[in-house]
């Protein structure tokens, strides 16, 4: 037992010894030379330490791997080697390949006294010696020559860090070949996002949105890893570079999301899955929201748990949709497919159990390039699929039209039967409905003339009344002026002196009254005549108003229609409605008289029926009648200060059949035969009413002038 334990530390005693004497790195020129199993890599956790307390440190390890992943830690790393120079090159570069150290300090002797040289990705890009995004730094070491140098490193993101030695020549050939490579894969995804948008914006399909955001923000993500947005984008704005390190993967994953969820229709061929699919672009949200909030560490680890989750999720989604014979999901199941050959070889390379070389160096490169372009084909597959799918849904339809003009054809003869029976219904039909029309018409023509007969009553009875009241007086007091002149004549004709004669007739004439019964007799024939002039004037009114003519168009006189409406409509308005009139100057108008003064009486009676409606007969009620001249139209406005009409009832006001008052009091048809006689005369009726203020009918008469500028 004791020899076991004593055999134990031993080795551990030597193990330790081999750690701190890592091989020196010999360089005998040609070729660059990645030397990191040749370093040495003590973890700082307390980020104190100083070159001087490094030099002896007991606690450095050896690297095993050609790139020491140093994961991801908010310690600093001292990386410790040697270099033998056997060249003739007295300067060497040191090439740290990995652009995101926020620490970076190089530590060299100078006689004996170890000198730093600082650098980082959160200064300015334009202080680098070396317009590079990767860590180029020199190395002055004379031939025959060896040193030890030490390189202090610490990054919020994971460090994965090859270190090649080499000339100045190869590594600048090295760092070309890169960026060439580089360049011809943006200028890859640079075409696919811009000719997949074209494609989007001439087919609408949102799967082409999708993959342009996806290409382009999985581009932006490796140049961002690469260093070249920094290089390039972001050079002056070293706090924004480590911002994208996160947040552009994280948009790359959401869209990811969206772009296979669309492409796939996962929400139909695999709806269990689909619920996966939110669940992971939040996991990306709250990755990109932790970084802008400045929690880089756990920024970090959350974007690679999103990416592992994303990644079995699109697997899965595709191998499914795949199985269900899918073929746009097997393009993308190959694309995904080497996309992750790609990511896996290189990781493989970063842990060691690859070679570092210029072909592991650019796998993961490699790989998306083919994915995007393999997905890129997938889309234009799905087009073909579509249009494939579009035209059998032609053919189809094509031969259902041919089956369809079949059945026309032989039902073209029942149908023909049918027409022509139901043409004889409908004629019949058409008879009865314009009987009915006739009979509507007639009735709202008889509810007119029995106002119009009701008014021509009420007109003339007052003046007749009179004249018959006057007529038995005149008798009577004629009676007594023929009895007069029979006394007179009898006087005359006696035998009684001349002046016994006047002495007698004056007597009589006394006692008779004579002289106030000729005034009696003259102011009852005035009245009769006056009656009879009124009736003589109402009956003039009565001819204007019907205008027995009114089946032609005649020029007539628009005040005079509208005044001899008035006389008709007279008993309709109340005695307490103040009536205004404002006629201006109007040349005569072709028209149908008749019918028009049918819609000054349709519009007035309703005019009456609202004044006595908010009146009720007391005194306050207006009615006003204006006429003039608007360019070349005639203009009558006929307006109340009755109960006015809503928004709703002046929409239908000259609908057919709609009334607002009680049943019995209207047909309903009156505004609506006002509406179209107008419209006969190519005019306007218009309409502005308020609830409790009243309404105004407004009238447009087109008058016609010859080229002479008049009517």
């Amino acid at each position: 037992m004791i020899k076991r334990i004593i055999a134990f530390f031993f080795t551990l005693a030597v193990f330790a010894a081999n750690a701190l004497a890592q091989a020196p790195v010999v360089f005998n020129g040609g070729d660059n030379v990645v030397i990191g199993e040749h370093v040495s890599i003590l973890e700082d956790t307390a980020n104190n330490l100083t070159v001087e307390s490094v030099k002896n440190h007991p606690g450095f390890s050896a690297s095993t791997s050609q790139v020491p992943n140093l994961q991801l830690s908010k310690s600093s790393f001292w990386l410790k080697f040697t270099v033998t120079n056997k060249s003739d090159a007295d300067h060497l570069l040191l090439w740290a390949e990995y652009p995101m150290l926020n620490t970076c300090d190089f530590y060299y002797p100078v006689n004996g006294v170890y000198k730093v040289k600082n650098f980082s990705d959160r200064k300015i890009f334009a202080e680098r010696k070396y317009k590079h995004q990767d860590f180029v730094i020199d190395i002055d070491l004379a031939k025959d020559s060896t040193a030890t140098y030490y390189l202090k490193v610490a990054s919020t993101e994971q460090i994965i860090l090859p270190l090649i030695l080499g000339t100045p020549q190869k590594v600048a050939e090295s760092t070309l070949t890169k960026n060439l490579l580089w360049g011809i894969l943006m200028g890859l995804l640079i075409v696919m996002v811009l000719y997949n948008f074209f494609v989007f914006i001439s087919t609408r399909d949102v799967s082409y949105l999708y993959y342009v955001l996806y290409t382009l923000f999985i581009g932006l993500t490796q140049a961002s890893l690469s260093g070249y947005t920094y290089h390039y984008l972001f050079s002056n704005s070293p706090l924004l570079y480590s911002k994208v390190l996160i947040v552009f993967p994280g948009l790359a994953g959401i869209s990811a999301v969206l772009f296979v969820t669309s492409f796939l229709h996962t929400k139909q061929r695999t709806p269990k899955l689909h619920k996966v699919f939110p669940i992971v672009a939040l996991l990306y949200a709250v990755a990109i929201f932790l970084r802008l909030f400045g929690f880089d560490h756990a920024s970090y680890r959350m974007i690679d748990i999103s990416a592992l989750s994303v990644t079995i999720s699109i697997y899965a989604a595709a191998i499914i949709t795949s199985i269900q014979g899918y073929r746009p999901a097997k393009f993308f199941l190959v694309a995904w497919t080497i996309f992750l050959i790609g990511l896996v070889l290189f990781v493989l390379r970063n842990l060691g159990v690859l070679p570092y070389n210029g072909y592991t160096s650019y796998t993961m490169q490699v790989g998306t390039a083919f994915e995007v372009t393999l997905l890129s084909l997938a889309l234009a597959d799905r087009i073909n699929i579509f249009k494939a799918e579009k035209e059998r849904s032609q053919q189809e339809t094509l031969e259902a039209l041919k089956e369809n003009e079949r059945i026309v054809r032989e039902q073209n003869i029942v149908l023909e039967a049918k027409v022509t029976e139901r043409t004889h219904e409908l004629n019949e039909s058409l008879e009865n409905l314009k009987e009915a029309q006739s009979q509507l018409v007639e009735a709202e023509k008889m509810a007119s003339l029995g106002q119009l007969t009701a008014g021509i009553a009420h007109e003339i009875n007052n003046p007749i009344n009179f004249v018959t009241a006057n007529i038995n007086p005149l008798k009577r007091d004629l009676d007594m002026v023929l009895d007069a002149i029979n006394v007179i004549e009898e006087i005359g004709l006696s035998e009684a002196s001349s002046t016994e004669k006047q002495k007698k007739i004056a007597d009589y004439k006394e006692e008779l009254d004579f002289d106030y019964l000729l005034v009696e007799m003259n102011h009852l024939i005035k009245g009769i005549h006056e009656g009879a002039s009124r009736t003589a004037e109402i009956v003039k009114g009565l001819r204007i108003f019907s205008r027995l003519d009114e089946d032609d168009l005649k020029r007539a006189d628009l005040n005079e229609g509208l005044e001899s409406t008035m006389i008709i409509a007279n008993n309709l308005i109340g005695n307490n409605v103040k009536i205004i009139k404002e006629y201006g100057e109007l040349p005569l108008v072709e028209c149908y008289a008749g019918k028009l003064n049918q819609v000054f009486l349709n519009i007035i009676s309703n005019a009456a029926y609202a004044i006595e409606k908010k009146f009720e007969g007391s005194e306050g009620g207006a009615l006003k009648l204006e006429t003039y001249i608007d360019g070349d139209n005639a203009i009558i406005k006929i307006s109340d200060n009755g109960i006015g009409m809503s928004d709703e009832t002046m929409r239908k006001v000259f609908e057919p059949f709609f009334t607002t008052k009680d049943v019995g009091e209207g047909t309903g048809l009156g505004m609506s035969i006002a509406y179209n006689t107008i419209k006969k005369h190519h005019g306007h009726l218009l309409v502005k009413s308020e609830v409790g203020k009243g309404s105004e009918f407004t009238m447009q008469i087109p008058v016609i002038f010859d080229a002479s500028g008049q009517v």
